[in-house]
């Protein structure tokens, strides 16, 4: 018997107002022509799991693991304005970055789902970069790390297309998930 295991993950980008208000961005040609506003800036991709990533999950298997977890002390999310076509499995940091890596949110990784329930395999992490703390435009990729010095290992990298603005007095907010799935 063959067991197939698959990681798969989805990186979903929120950006507010000074008013908490999700941001809108400006309206396209056909919206202006019918008075729609524009669309709000939320928008969801794939993730690449990185070569780190993948030695990581392994790792976290062992009785004593080597290396730190992306967990509520250790993780942080980077975000940047350096994303390029081709291969990102051997990211290990964003390529420009843009401010400060952020640390998880508050009681964050969870599970999406109580043990058992449907969404078990999947594990959510979150960071919000809070008005005045990045004021950046074209942030067009993320990376989840497990640590922000330069030892820190990247779980994983998105592309965020197209690129957000993010304003000084902006929120933005990176919910990243990880589902693992056997075969």
């Amino acid at each position: 018997m063959k067991d197939g295991i698959k990681i798969k993950g989805n990186v979903r980008v929120r950006v507010f107002d000074a008013d908490g208000e999700l941001k809108r961005r400006n309206p396209g040609f056909f919206r202006r022509l019918f008075g729609l506003r524009g669309k709000p800036v939320v928008q969801e991709f794939h993730n690449i799991v990185t070569r780190q990533g993948d030695a990581l999950i392994a790792d976290s298997l062992l009785a004593a693991p080597a290396r730190k977890k992306v967990s509520d002390a250790s993780g942080f999310i980077q975000v940047g304005s350096g994303w390029k076509n081709g291969t990102h499995k051997h990211a290990a940091r964003c390529a420009a970055p843009a401010g400060n890596m952020r640390a998880l949110d508050g009681g964050y990784p969870v599970l999406a789902a109580s043990w058992g329930d449907t969404g078990d395999t999947t594990v959510v992490y979150r960071a919000t970069f809070a008005a005045g703390t990045l004021d950046a435009d074209g942030i067009n990729e993320a990376c989840l790390l497990n640590g922000n010095g330069s030892a820190a290992d990247c779980l994983a990298y998105a592309r965020i297309a197209p690129a957000v603005n993010v304003a000084a007095s902006d929120t933005l907010q990176i919910v990243w998930e990880i589902t693992i799935v056997g075969q």
